[in-house]
């Protein structure tokens, strides 16, 4: 018996034929475009928020997120990790990559800015209060490592705060001889004090919105003490998709993305402009 090789496509085309009228046979998925995003641990909520407004916007787009330390990140790409667009916490480590060719420098915009606070368990056992208590013997402290810009950022208030009369010259060294962890990024400083691991640690503001408003309790650090992160955002030179990227960074830019961010606690990009 001859089996005449048409006949599956012709019995396909009957079929179709005899769908009931509106039906429409099942199509081929669309394609979808990834980018890929590296963030400061700190950006984690609110990026998350902003990658789903994103994708709304641009249908077919699915925004992947890596959330590290800044300094962590800026090495992973350095060392030829795959990524279109950074976020970091401060100006540093966009500098780094800026300096090896990474990063267009000029394409480079501040996004967002950040302000350090002190939190404490939200029953706060060793009942700190004040930002002097820090200081006292015997007290568990943890920060971040010095590389991570909120390590840095802890730093330079604790030298501001020795510079003036009120703390005295003993304070930055006395504080530091409390530090009982030195984390890898903020999450850690974080998780470690809202599980009781510690008496006290060194965030940024945006960090207690995160999940553990009711773990934590603040302490602020006053303007002239405080140290303001410039989080700064640039697509990547070896980006396999530029367009979508560039259109990335001026999504978290624009009013929509500008609200999401102070929603989480960050302060404004103050103009947003090019350094």
């Amino acid at each position: 018996m001859r089996i005449d090789r048409a006949t599956p496509c012709l019995m396909a085309v009957a079929l179709a034929a005899c769908a009931p009228t509106g039906q429409r046979m099942p199509s081929a998925p669309a394609s979808t475009s990834e980018l890929i995003v590296f963030a400061a641990a700190s950006l984690d909520g609110a990026f998350r928020a902003i990658g789903t407004a994103f994708e709304a916007a641009h249908p077919g787009t699915r925004v992947t997120f890596s959330f590290a330390g800044s300094q962590t990140l800026a090495t992973q790409i350095g060392e030829g990790a795959r990524a279109d667009v950074f976020a970091s916490a401060n100006e540093n480590q966009m500098d780094a990559l800026i300096g090896r060719g990474e990063v267009v420098g000029r394409a480079r915009r501040t996004f967002a800015r950040n302000r350090l606070v002190v939190v404490t368990p939200a029953d706060n056992p060793a009942r700190v209060s004040t930002l002097h208590d820090l200081a006292r013997p015997g007290l568990k402290l943890v920060l971040a490592q010095r590389s991570v810009p909120v390590g840095d950022y802890a730093l330079q208030f604790l030298a501001k705060a020795s510079a003036i009369p009120g703390y005295t010259a003993a304070f930055s060294p006395t504080v530091l001889a409390n530090v009982v962890s030195y984390e890898d990024d903020v999450n850690g400083v974080l998780m470690k004090v809202s599980l009781g691991e510690a008496d006290a640690g060194i965030v940024y503001a945006s960090d207690v919105l995160r999940g553990v408003a009711d773990k934590v309790a603040r302490i602020e650090i006053p303007d002239e003490l405080n140290a303001i992160a410039a989080y700064p955002i640039a697509p990547l030179v070896r980006s396999g998709r530029p367009d979508l990227a560039e259109r990335f960074v001026e999504f978290v830019l624009s009013p929509e993305g500008q609200a999401v961010l102070e929603a989480h606690g960050f302060l404004g990009a103050a103009g947003g402009g090019t350094r």
